[in-house]
């Protein structure tokens, strides 16, 4: 199975995409994932935020497959523990997913369409943190899932 997290926006921190790279560069080890950055919308000054969740939500989509299962890391989604999310991770594996898609929106959420589309949501803490900081928290919960799945001794209950 492939894991792909979709962003909108790069991350631009330097010492947060370090963190980023370096967990990608361990997951290497376990499966396939990978991140793609969709460029911010332009004059976003011109559009409400309705108008700019749709625009950003017609990028995510074209990125999309129907056979995707599509996640949203969303502030309004399920909450899961670490073990909670390797087991989520482990039954899209065993359940036959090619490719599970998570994505963190823009600043204002996602658009009808892509909640629509989407198979779940998940919620990262009942806090906000920064796109980008969410990017780090995801690569690295990734990494830890992995470690969980495979008995490695990172995670300690």
């Amino acid at each position: 199975m492939d894991i792909l997290l979709i962003t909108v926006g790069k991350t631009t921190t330097g010492y947060i995409q370090e963190g980023i790279d370096e967990y990608c560069k361990r997951l290497k080890r376990y499966i396939s994932f990978s991140i793609k950055c969709l460029p911010d919308i332009k004059n976003t000054k011109k559009l409400t935020e309705s108008q700019q969740k749709t625009e950003e939500g017609k990028t995510i989509l074209a990125e999309v497959s129907t056979s995707d299962h599509v996640v949203l890391l969303d502030e309004r989604g399920e909450m899961l523990t670490s073990r909670g999310f390797s087991e989520f991770i482990q039954k899209g594996m065993l359940g036959g997913k090619k490719r599970m898609v998570f994505v963190v929106g823009g600043p204002y959420g996602f658009s009808q369409d892509v909640y629509e589309r989407a198979n779940a949501k998940l919620s990262f803490s009942k806090m906000t943190f920064s796109h980008e900081m969410i990017r780090l928290f995801f690569t690295e919960q990734v990494y830890r899932a992995m470690t969980i799945l495979r008995g490695e001794p990172y995670h300690h209950d």
